[in-house]
């Protein structure tokens, strides 16, 4: 497997690194280690440890600054969609990270979801490295022009919120009335449960949806119920 030229990234980036050893190791997943023992540098999960707090500071701060009169539950549900898996991992692939990930054959051609917390994960170690190396000024720099860069767009399209959050909003809005869940079957062994659950206003019941734990079924209730036509946003 032909090394990488993280020179390149750097140029990208606009940042040149004083510990190149740390942008190399940010890059690195455990599984490359096992086929290249004579590799001198570690994998990148300590790093991620380190970016993940960082992330999640900065964007905690930055949301606190922005939306003064939001309450804690609005902050917590905006800054998770902005460091999920999935935003970061699309934030991953328009940086071009795949092009210098160090990765074991197999790990190589994985193309589905695992793929995708990979490099979630592996930019969570890009900022860690970045933090150490350049300082949290640079690093937070970085997190507002890369990752939160589309929070307007999430803000208008109040993607942000979990399904039952927007779902009691338009139904108190529109009816005066909460929604109300109830489990109405369940079954399997304690360690491997489903569970459906419904929905109901008053005693209604608007939709069901099925998950693997009672929040999740309830999610997945609200979200069908938000599918129907009484509850869409114009």
């Amino acid at each position: 497997m032909k090394k990488p030229d993280f020179s390149k990234f750097e140029k990208k980036l606009g940042i040149k690194f004083n510990d190149l050893n740390l942008l190399k190791e940010a890059f690195v997943h455990r599984s490359y280690l096992n086929e290249n023992p004579d590799w001198k540098l570690n994998h990148n999960e300590r790093l991620e440890f380190l970016g993940d707090a960082v992330l999640e500071l900065i964007a905690s701060q930055y949301l606190f600054e922005k939306y003064p009169s939001w309450n804690e539950g609005l902050l917590t549900s905006l800054r998770a969609a902005l460091v999920n898996a999935d935003h970061l991992s699309l934030v991953a692939k328009n940086l071009g990270l795949e092009e210098f990930l160090l990765l074991s054959k197999g790990e190589a051609k994985d193309t589905g979801r695992g793929h995708s917390y990979l490099l979630a994960n592996t930019l969570e170690a890009l900022i860690g490295a970045l933090y150490l190396d350049q300082g949290k000024e640079i690093a937070e720099n970085f997190i507002k022009r890369y990752i939160l860069f589309d929070i307007e767009q999430i803000v208008n399209q109040q993607s942000f919120k979990d399904a039952k959050s927007h779902l009691q909003e338009i139904s108190q809005e529109k009816y005066g009335l909460t929604p109300i869940y109830k489990v109405i079957d369940s079954w399997g062994p304690d360690h491997n449960k489903h569970f459906i659950s419904g929905v109901y206003l008053g005693d209604t019941l608007l939709a069901k949806g099925e998950g693997d734990s009672k929040q999740s079924s309830e999610q997945a209730a609200a979200q069908e119920a938000l599918n129907l036509d009484e509850f869409k946003e114009q």
